[in-house]
Order: C-alpha cells, then sequence, then structure tokens
C-alpha cells in the first residue's frame, strides 16, 4: 500500500474523518501527485521542495481555484507531510515555508437607513403578543448588534431598564454590557408585562415561542427573513445583516472603532475594522458619482 492510502487509512480509522474528508484528501493529493510528476517523472514525495508546491498554487491559481480552495488544498498537502516526518519516510517539510493565499475578506452586507426607517416606521406588526415580540426582537438587534446566539440566551434579568443596559453572554461565556437607546426601551416596556402574563413553561427566557418555551435560532432567523423581506430586496436576511446594520450606521456616524469593538464583543479590533472598508467603499461610490472627473 502506498504512503498516501496508508495515510487515508489512518485519517480514517485513528482520526474519525468522514468518508466525504478522506475523499477531499485523496482529490487534493492525486492531483498535486500528478504536476509534480508533469514536472519531472522522477520526483517522489521525499524529494518536493518550496519551490515545486509554490509552482503548484501558482498553477491552481491560474486555473481558476480561489485562494480558499487552495488553502484546503495545502491543509491536505500539510497533514500528509506532517504524517510523513512522524512516520519518519522523510527528513524535511517543503510545506514549512509555504504561506496560504491572501483570501480576500467579504464586506459586510447591510441595511440602508432608508430600509431601517421603513422596517421601524412603515411596517404594521401585528396588533398581539406575537407581533409585538418580533418588533422587539428586530429592534434588540439593530440597537445592540448583539449575535442571535446571544439574542437567544437572553433573559429576563439581563434585562436593565433603569440604565438601559443589556447584560450580554457572549462566545466563550464572556460577559458584556451594552447600552441601547430611547426606543428599545420603549418597546421593552411595552413587551415585558405581556412577556409575564404569558403561560410559559420557561420562566428566565426574555423571548418566547408560541408553546412558551425559549425561542430558537432557527425561529429568531425566520422572524428576521420575514419582515426584512418587506422592505429589502437583497439577497441576505439575516440577524447578521442587522447586526452589520448597527456597526456601519455607528462607525458613519462618528462612533469611535474601539467602542464598537467592545458593544460587538469582537476579540480584536481588526475584526471590527472590516467596517472601515465597508464605509470607505461607499465613500468611493460617492466620490465617483460626484467628481466631475472621477
Amino acid at each position: 500500500m502506498s504512503a498516501v492510502e496508508n495515510f487515508l487509512s489512518y485519517l480514517k480509522a485513528d482520526r474519525g474523518y468522514s468518508l466525504q474528508t478522506v475523499s477531499t484528501y485523496r482529490e487534493s493529493l492525486v492531483a498535486f501527485e500528478i504536476f509534480f510528476r508533469s514536472i519531472d517523472s522522477q520526483l517522489t514525495w521525499e524529494r518536493v521542495d518550496v519551490d515545486i508546491v509554490r509552482r503548484w498554487m501558482a498553477a491552481r491559481a491560474e486555473r481558476g481555484r480561489t485562494p480558499r480552495t487552495i488553502c484546503k488544498e495545502l491543509s491536505a498537502l500539510r497533514s500528509f507531510y506532517k504524517y510523513l516526518l512522524r512516520m519518519q519516510l522523510i527528513d524535511h517539510n517543503p510545506l514549512r515555508l509555504v504561506n496560504n493565499p491572501k483570501m480576500a475578506v467579504p464586506l459586510p452586507t447591510f441595511l440602508k437607513q432608508s430600509e431601517i426607517d421603513a422596517l421601524f416606521d412603515d411596517v404594521v406588526f401585528p396588533d398581539n403578543d406575537e407581533g409585538l415580540r418580533d418588533r422587539t426582537i428586530l429592534l434588540v438587534f439593530y440597537h445592540t448588534g448583539i449575535r442571535v446566539s446571544e439574542l437567544v440566551g437572553l433573559n429576563l434579568e439581563a434585562v436593565r431598564l433603569a440604565m438601559n443596559e443589556l447584560k450580554v453572554i457572549g462566545k466563550r461565556n464572556k460577559q458584556r454590557i451594552v447600552p441601547y437607546g430611547e426606543e428599545l426601551k420603549n418597546a421593552l416596556v411595552s413587551y415585558l408585562p405581556r412577556r409575564q402574563a404569558m403561560t410559559v413553561s420557561d420562566d428566565e427566557a426574555l423571548f418566547l415561542n408560541g408553546k412558551g418555551c425559549r425561542i430558537s435560532k432557527a425561529q429568531v432567523r425566520q422572524i428576521v427573513k420575514k419582515y426584512l423581506a418587506l422592505v429589502t430586496t437583497q439577497k441576505k436576511k439575516s440577524p447578521h445583516v442587522l447586526r452589520h446594520t448597527f456597526a456601519t450606521a455607528m462607525l458613519n456616524n462618528g462612533a469611535d472603532l474601539e467602542a464598537i469593538r467592545e458593544i460587538l464583543g469582537h476579540e480584536s479590533i481588526d475584526t471590527t475594522e472590516v467596517y472601515t472598508h465597508t464605509t470607505f467603499a461607499d465613500l468611493k461610490k460617492e466620490y465617483e458619482r460626484a467628481h466631475p472627473r472621477a
């Protein structure tokens, strides 16, 4: 059995990789072997050097492979060469000095201010408990920028009406305090008494489904999609779009980037900086539209 087949058997039997993953690794390794043997039929895995790997990456890019795809293929090669080293079948790893190709960071999708105004000023929500809950959920997303998992996890005690604050439990159970505006406060003042009057099976959850249980992420996504479809034609209609909309609106209206990072619960300012690219993209479009010689 070849070293490649031994490696794939190891992934399946010892590492518990799925058949799909093993098949993907096989395709990447076979494609790379075909490539280096096309350069020199006498080449072996042991004699492959860093230049061969880089030439292969360039060839993949020329054939239309995306940086993300090339990164996945490199991951298969790295795993294989680490295996060969561990089995003492080679004495060097040509992937050690190879960097992943840079991947373009997709710009966040967000709603225009006119679409947000239409959502909260023009859309008619049902005049019942469900309609009040749905509008409050949408306002929480837009006023605080929290994640859908964080919204679903909110308990009644997280709401601090007197201080216009939410106590949010984020990733890795990190707690942060998020401020909000009067519009959301007014919605919560209306919603909370109705919430308390419901017959519930979960006496802690802030937002409930029709059965009185804590609302699920899937149910929240359906609510958001339903109402965003009334005000926008863009393809993405998710809670994360409202998170992006919050951050972009804050930045456009003069908020400090570090403050936005803290509110969003980002670990690094680098993550938050994607919104500066978004606003600059809008600025560039406006410049090209308005400047007479742009």
